[in-house]
């Protein structure tokens, strides 16, 4: 069962841990993104879930909030192209799905309705769809 979100929280407060401060070495992205671990789930744009997402950062506590906008908009899109968010969500590891079956069939459903897809988010949508 999914747990309860809490918006009002960042990354760091729902995973108990404190990243370090960005190092001037650090790429833009690792800055980025240790900045996105401080921000209120609540407050995050579909790109910041994108790329955290596709970070593999904080993905048990981003997923539903992923799901929210795919039910609304399966072709939702941050700043790379449109389905953008879906194909960093239908990259997520397999023992995501498992830790969260139930967000793993609302997915499937969400997929197997779309149709005309882009010929590299089709091969994701395959690849999770298949058994």
């Amino acid at each position: 069962m999914t747990r309860p979100l809490n918006r009002n929280r960042s990354l760091e407060e729902l995973e108990h841990g404190r990243w370090p401060d960005p190092s001037a070495d650090d790429t833009r992205l690792v800055a980025t993104a240790l900045a996105l671990r401080r921000r209120p789930i609540g407050e995050l744009t579909v790109e910041d879930i994108r790329l955290l997402i596709r970070q593999d950062i904080g993905v048990s506590h981003l997923l539903p909030l992923a799901l929210e906008v795919l039910r609304e908009n399966p072709m939702a899109e941050g700043h790379m192209y449109e389905g953008d968010l879906l194909s960093a969500v239908l990259a997520s590891k397999p023992s995501v799905w498992a830790e969260f079956p139930e967000l793993g069939r609302e997915l499937r459903v969400i997929v197997s309705k779309l149709t005309g897809l882009p010929p590299d988010l089709r091969q994701s949508a395959k690849r999770f769809l298949e058994p």
